[in-house]
């Protein structure tokens, strides 16, 4: 099954937070063909360093791209902080699919996945 993995994270997270996280919620057999975030997000080091470590490209979205995706779990708190009330979810589905992983926050890092 090919996947896109969405993530939210904050500022300063390390790769290996981003990559623990991806881990624990990809289902078996998975191959990612991508990560996808807020394109401000899309150039922090630790989100570059993860896709980079595993060969997978990183896409950044505009906040207004990924507020007109309907999610499952939207969040007022990050609407008011980046301007779309889903970050992980929303990502992932603009890589096409449906989610199989819903948001599930991992630390400092929030990740969702649809094949």
């Amino acid at each position: 099954m090919r996947v896109t993995v969405g993530v939210g994270a904050v500022s300063g997270v390390r790769a290996a937070e981003v990559l623990a996280a991806v881990d624990a919620v990809l289902p078996a057999g998975a191959r990612v063909t991508g990560l996808a975030t807020l394109d401000v997000r899309a150039a922090e080091p630790g989100l570059v360093a993860a896709a980079a470590d595993r060969g997978w490209p990183l896409t950044g979205h505009p906040a207004a791209a990924l507020a007109a995706v309907a999610v499952p779990s939207p969040s007022p708190r990050v609407a008011g902080a980046v301007g779309t009330a889903s970050v992980a979810e929303a990502a992932a589905l603009l890589g096409g699919g449906r989610l199989v992983v819903g948001k599930t926050v991992r630390g400092r890092v929030t990740v969702a996945v649809a094949a």
